[in-house]
């Protein structure tokens, strides 16, 4: 439009009237009324809507931390001192007061394999604690009681590989005073998935193995067993243009993984054999999305699936196919998002990757 009004003349004056005689008063000229002018219509403005691709799945039933819903009900303990009677272990007076056994041993510098005293006073350190029940995982108990599930692990200093054991007792943070931070805390994301997505192991028994088909997989409230083999060198899931690298772009912001262009339908492989810790769409970003699990804290993420080919508790393969890619999620194109983890650290992929 500024280009087209440079490009139009101006429009030439009209003769000028004569002056009038001298004798004549002048008056003011009348003030000039406003036209109507004809507007060209726009269009209106209309927010374009998300693009949530559908993701296509194998029929499996609801994570664990929907299919056990876990109940609100922690107790209340107050900050107390204690005095050791005779033949009282940690586990006991844990139960007595209702605080957990890892918060007693921290707040009087206790170590394992916690031997005590009769007469010695410890410090029981106040708060909600919550008693673990089977089947419940740290984001069902986390989204019970309304905080962060990274709170949760930071509040009982929760360490790898994350499992929590029937009748645990975890301390809960203060819940948010807020409706958003409550909404907040049930956002999913990669890390939650992996320090809070298992089920509870049961006192004194060991997590099933993972099975190698795809047809009888275990139960969502059953804990599976990860893998204990190093993965060795990983293998390229596809072959296609990095379009996005790790790292820290442009905007400052922080990049976990690499996107990879690719047309829709591409076979996607799991770059190291291990076993599927979460197979869904449950984070919204990444749409289509597969997490193996590897041995030596290893995992390995896979976003924007159009479908997935795997379930939890399935053991895989290095090369094997475990989903076609797609445009699902927040991707601006069919495209997937590829992440390397050691614990809860990102690691460039292309670092580990064979050169290309």
């Amino acid at each position: 439009m500024l280009v087209l009004a440079g490009c139009i003349p101006a429009a030439e004056p009209r003769f000028a009237p004569p002056p009038p005689p001298a004798d004549v008063p002048i008056s003011p000229p009348p003030k000039p009324q406003p036209q109507p002018v004809a507007e060209t219509p726009q269009p209106i403005a209309r927010p374009r809507p998300a693009r949530r691709a559908p993701v296509e799945q194998l029929a499996a039933p609801r994570p664990a931390w929907e299919a056990a819903p876990v109940t609100a009900d922690a107790r209340l303990v107050r900050t107390q001192d204690v005095v050791v009677r005779s033949g009282d272990t940690l586990s006991a007076i844990a139960e007595r007061t209702g605080a957990s056994i890892a918060a007693i041993a921290r707040r009087n510098t206790l170590s394992p394999p916690y031997a005590l005293r009769a007469g010695q006073r410890l410090v029981i350190p106040g708060g909600r604690y919550h008693r673990v029940d089977p089947g419940q995982t740290g984001i069902g108990i986390a989204r019970a009681y309304g905080v962060p599930w990274s709170q949760v692990v930071a509040a009982n200093d929760l360490r790898e590989p994350f499992v929590l054991v029937t009748g645990q007792r975890v301390l809960i943070p203060s819940q948010p005073a807020s409706a958003a931070a409550r909404a907040a805390a049930f956002t999913l994301d990669v890390d939650t998935i992996l320090t809070g997505g298992e089920p509870a192991v049961a006192s004194g028994r060991a997590p099933v193995r993972p099975v190698k088909g795809r047809t009888e997989v275990p139960a969502p409230t059953i804990p599976v067993a990860p893998p204990s083999a190093a993965p060795g060198r990983f293998v390229w899931p596809l072959t296609g243009q990095i379009v996005r690298r790790f790292g820290i772009g442009r905007s400052g912001e922080r990049f976990d993984g690499i996107e990879i262009a690719v047309p829709s339908g591409t076979e996607v492989k799991a770059a190291a054999a291990g076993t599927v810790a979460y197979a869904g769409d449950g984070i919204a970003a990444l749409g289509g999305l597969v997490i193996v699990k590897h041995g030596d804290s290893w995992t390995s993420i896979y976003g924007h699936a159009g479908k997935l080919l795997v379930r939890r508790g399935q053991a895989v393969t290095r090369g094997q196919v475990i989903a076609l890619s797609g445009a699902t999620g927040f991707a601006d194109q069919p495209e997937l998002h590829f992440e390397l983890r050691r614990g809860r650290s990102p690691v460039n992929p292309v670092t580990q990757l064979p050169r290309r």
